[in-house]
């Protein structure tokens, strides 16, 4: 599968077989994003598997929205209008747990910060946010490529707490996502997406 086909491939999915991704193949994600460019040459990101149930229970502190009133009025919160966008998210709220507690493989990436993510000095003091990106998504193509698909989840803050204490990650380092990686369940639900042409994203010398 060439690079082109990978990025045709990759689709977010929340649904699993119940099949565990083998460790060569983590290996080889691994590196794939470990080959993305960073800012200071250094790559210093560091990789957590958790492949156990029992320890992706402790380490999860995430709940399923399963309340569809709910779930509309969040998306109303945030002002969304667009029907394929909201459909995205009634997809993804009711899975918030299932998504990464079944997956074939459930990777914790972490950045090394020079000084708090939330509270930038200047535009480049996110450059070691902006790296990791480029790693993950260099990971997400190559799982493609192996036939694997997947999701990443932002986690909460009292989530990011909790996973500090739960595998004892370095103070100056920050989880940025989960990454949750498998083999498509048969009937996994794949949301539409909106179809968007290039050349009507595109500027030349002024907007």
């Amino acid at each position: 599968m060439d690079v082109y086909e990978a990025i045709r491939a990759r689709r977010t999915i929340r649904d699993f077989e119940d099949r565990q991704v083998g460790m060569g193949i983590i290996e080889r994600i691994i590196d794939a994003g470990l080959k993305a460019p960073t800012n200071n040459h250094l790559r210093q990101w560091e990789f957590v598997i958790v492949n156990g149930k029992e320890e992706r229970g402790d380490l999860l502190r995430v709940k399923n929205m399963t309340s569809r009133d709910e779930c509309e009025q969040m998306l109303d919160g945030f002002g969304m209008t667009d029907e394929v966008q909201r459909n995205m998210y009634r997809e993804a709220m009711p899975r918030q747990f299932s998504m990464l507690y079944n997956a074939g493989c459930l990777i914790l990436p972490f950045f090394k910060i020079r000084e708090p993510l939330l509270q930038p000095s200047s535009l480049s003091s996110l450059n070691d946010f902006a790296s990791i990106w480029c790693c993950i998504e260099n990971m997400l193509l190559a799982a493609a490529s192996e036939g694997l698909l997947g999701v990443t989840r932002i986690p909460m803050a009292e989530e990011s707490e909790h996973i500090k204490t739960a595998v004892g990650h370095p103070e100056n380092y920050v989880m940025p996502c989960y990454i949750a990686l498998g083999y498509p369940a048969k009937n996994a639900s794949v949301p539409a997406q909106k179809s968007i042409c290039a050349k009507d994203k595109i500027h030349i010398n002024i907007w």
